[in-house]
């Protein structure tokens, strides 16, 4: 909701004075911020900085609205529709592609800046990375195109699984995408796919059982929203079931998770904020390029770990992880 504040000039009908009208102080920007689980702190504070670069600053000339769907991604609709009601001025679209979805879907009109882990343009959300030509803009993370990889490197690191688990949430945008992705790995690394699912945590526990049962080797936690945000469960659960586990974000490894690979989402948090500093001074998102985030890819490695679940991790992993956690 837009916050204004009026003040009334004295009237000059009890002095004589000429009547003097009312006069509006300027509007303060309101962010509203949609997301699909509770925002992390850090994150947040990323966000800040980048507006902080563009001369905004929460709680003084700029206000954001925070809104989240507490892990069920049906609920964003209404959430984004809610948002378009308060009329804010921007919508910062973070937490996956679902929520990104959600604001195009609200409006056509009210600037949208995004950060998702998929292609925008295959995605729906602009015309081309240089001139998206609509509402919506932003930067886009090599989070899905990025699960082949992943696949490979554990592997390379646990090289006697014949069967890899793969956990995947069938609510999120691009989850049929990253399955396709990695089964596609199957025939050249000689593995064979179980695809597992989770939209909730109850369902973890029965994931991992299935995991037990049938003495799988390893698994990919697929990159998603919901997973981020119980990464610590998840780790501890691949630690309690000892299940060597790929993740797709640092913060799993630094949490204890045996290894990870993915950009850095604390970079792009900062650079949405920045953008929307920009679109709040005028920037019309039509004409601004998406960043697409790609060249910071990192491989983290926890030695701790690896030590823990009895892995011998090779030369080959070392050398290129750019950082090993000890």
């Amino acid at each position: 909701m837009r916050r204004r504040e009026f003040i009334t000039l004295l009237s000059g009908a009890a002095t004589g004075w000429p009547l003097v009208g009312l006069t509006q102080q300027p509007t303060t920007p309101v962010i509203g911020f949609l997301t699909t689980t509770k925002p992390y702190p850090p994150l947040i504070n990323e966000l800040r900085s980048g507006l902080v670069e563009t001369g905004y600053y929460e709680g003084q000339n700029v206000s954001i609205e925070y809104t989240w769907a507490e892990g069920h991604y049906d609920r964003l609709p209404a959430l984004a529709a809610e948002l378009v009601r308060r009329r804010v001025d921007v919508i910062v679209a973070a937490g996956g592609t679902n929520a990104g979805m959600a604001a195009k879907a609200a409006t056509g009109t009210i600037p949208i800046v995004v950060l998702i882990g998929g292609d925008p343009v295959e995605l729906g959300f602009a015309a081309s990375f240089s001139h998206p030509g609509g509402n919506v803009t932003g930067v886009a993370q090599l989070v899905v195109a990025a699960e082949q990889k992943r696949l490979e490197l554990l592997h390379e690191l646990v090289p006697t699984a014949k069967t890899i688990a793969y956990l995947m949430n069938p609510a999120g945008a691009n989850a049929q995408r990253q399955v396709q992705d990695a089964v596609s790995q199957e025939h050249a690394l000689g593995v064979k796919l179980s695809v597992l699912r989770a939209s909730s945590e109850r369902d973890f526990a029965a994931a991992f059982a299935s995991i037990v049962q049938d003495r799988i080797g390893a698994l990919v936690i697929g990159a998603d929203p919901f997973f981020f945000v119980h990464r610590d469960e998840l780790v501890a659960l691949s630690m309690r079931h000892a299940v060597p586990t790929m993740y797709f974000f640092r913060e799993f490894a630094t949490a204890g998770g045996l290894i990870s690979y993915g950009t850095r989402l604390i970079d792009g948090y900062h650079q949405l904020g920045v953008y929307t500093g920009k679109v709040l001074r005028g920037a019309k998102p039509a004409d601004m390029p998406i960043t697409q985030q790609s060249e910071k890819i990192e491989l983290l490695i926890n030695l701790k770990t690896a030590k823990a679940l009895g892995l011998d991790v090779p030369l080959s992993l070392l050398t290129r992880a750019d950082e090993l956690i000890e």
